[in-house]
């Protein structure tokens, strides 16, 4: 049996998930709207941080979430910026496709993580996900261009959304352009922590 197509991102309270510019990525607002995830346990075991770190709701959601992906799916945005800011050994450690129209040889880095170069779509990257999954989840990883070109497709079976008491008021919107004609969404789980609300939705065609 395939596993399920979701996304899972932080987003600040009036509906932001990144800054506009490339440049303002590791910034202030940017850095407040992920402050969640710095501090757990499984964020510094990922990223090879050390020992440490917080347990608790918020790190068991951060964990599962990396346990149930089997592949993941990005956009050239979201891995040029990756490129330059990821470690030598990237926090994926799963096959990722990247959406984009340049060629190039599969990039192959320390700790399982082979970033594949998909030129003819989403639908073929994410078949090919699916493909290198197995049994598992396919994350969109993003941004949110790439995430949304699969909701509008009706690709995606599942979202989560970590919100973040932060306001943005510019940049990148998760929603922007959604065609809200095509998409239901079922609540299955809402759950504050001390630091954010985690939402999690089903999606069905309308």
């Amino acid at each position: 049996m395939a596993g399920k197509v979701f996304f899972s991102v932080s987003m600040s309270l009036d509906g932001f998930i990144a800054p506009e510019s490339l440049e303002d990525l590791m910034g202030q607002q940017w850095m407040e709207l992920q402050q969640w995830i710095f501090p757990l346990r499984f964020f510094r075991e990922n990223l090879k941080l050390g020992e440490g770190g917080e347990e608790g709701r918020d790190n068991d959601i951060a964990r599962a979430t990396y346990e149930r992906t089997g592949a993941s799916v990005m956009g050239k945005r979201m891995f040029d910026a990756g490129e330059l800011a990821w470690p030598e050994e990237a926090p994926f450690h799963t096959p990722v496709f990247v959406v984009t129209h340049t060629k190039r040889d599969p990039w192959e880095r320390p700790g399982g993580t082979t970033f594949h170069f998909v030129n003819d779509g989403i639908e073929p990257a994410l078949d090919q996900a699916r493909e290198a999954a197995g049994d598992r989840d396919v994350r969109i990883a993003g941004g949110a261009e790439t995430i949304l070109e699969y909701v509008n497709a009706g690709l995606i079976d599942e979202f989560s959304i970590a919100l973040s008491p932060v306001l943005f008021g510019s940049g990148i919107r998760l929603f922007e352009g959604v065609d809200a004609a095509r998409v239901a969404l079922e609540l299955v789980r809402a759950e504050p922590s001390p630091r954010v609300t985690h939402l999690t939705y089903a999606v069905h065609p309308r």
